[in-house]
């Protein structure tokens, strides 16, 4: 079985950290701080660029030689209120420190020193519909192909209503065909409301040589590596996800599963 479904390893300080070195592959990397009030944490960027995600809660932020003050709002990503995020290029520091029980998501991939820092949302970013009847989820772009804000990173946020499906009809971006397709990585960082829900998650390819179908709780992250990945919130569970996905052209373009095409 592929080793997709990756656990918090704890639920103080950092949770999660995913790097391409332990995912096996070459450019997403993904980490998670969970804060106490007063609490500091600070890193240096090297050859990758990162958006820092206030997921819940508020932190001061200094980064880029740059004070950017105290940044966040919603405390529960369930409010669906535009995100506050920090764009820290490579090459660089971050610092934060938490003014509130705070969760931030560190999302890197690599840098190649083509755009400065800058903050993202909450303003521009707007909750958007995608899909209808129960493929219908709610989208925060806070850093997609249309926003140049960074040199590889494409990042989201995606609002899925109980008893709703994801990531659907299935798709995969596992080539490096632009622009039939693009090569992208992606991890998919989980919420539950109520946090003792769970989501199901299913990784597979056309051939079949990968097919995992995962149970996942309010925390988790998958990785996905190739293959199409859909996701479903089961009635009476409403789900959240963190999207990054990084490759070698920041674009994202994908192929659906032969299964579904004629709902494209």
């Amino acid at each position: 079985m592929a080793d997709l479904l990756k656990k918090p390893f704890g639920d103080h300080g950092k949770v999660h950290q995913i790097t391409p070195e332990s995912a096996g592959w070459r450019y997403v990397g993904f980490s998670l701080y969970r804060l106490r009030e007063g609490e500091s944490v600070s890193e240096v960027t090297g050859d990758r660029e990162v958006i820092l995600v206030m997921v819940a809660g508020k932190a001061t932020f200094t980064a880029a030689g740059k004070d950017w003050g105290e940044l966040g709002e919603r405390m529960s990503v369930f409010e669906k209120t535009p995100p506050h995020c920090l764009y820290v290029p490579s090459d660089d520091k971050w610092e934060a420190t938490a003014t509130t029980e705070c969760t931030i998501a560190v999302c890197s991939a690599p840098g190649m020193g083509g755009h400065e820092a800058r903050q993202i949302g909450p303003d521009g970013i707007e909750l958007t519909q995608r899909g209808e009847g129960v493929n219908t989820r709610y989208i925060n772009n806070i850093a997609m192909e249309n926003e140049d804000y960074c040199d590889s990173l494409l990042v989201t946020e995606v609002f899925t209503p109980a008893g709703h499906w994801s990531s659907f009809p299935s798709h995969r971006h596992d080539e490096d065909d632009f622009p039939r397709i693009t090569y992208l990585e992606e991890t998919y960082y989980h919420r539950l409301n109520p946090a003792d829900g769970f989501g199901i998650q299913r990784v597979y390819t056309d051939d079949g040589q990968l097919d995992e179908t995962m149970a996942v709780k309010d925390g988790d992250v998958v990785c996905v590596p190739r293959g199409h990945h859909p996701c479903g919130a089961p009635y009476g569970f409403e789900m959240y996800y963190l999207n990054v996905m990084a490759g070698p052209l920041r674009k994202w373009r994908f192929v659906p599963a032969p299964e579904v095409e004629h709902m494209f």
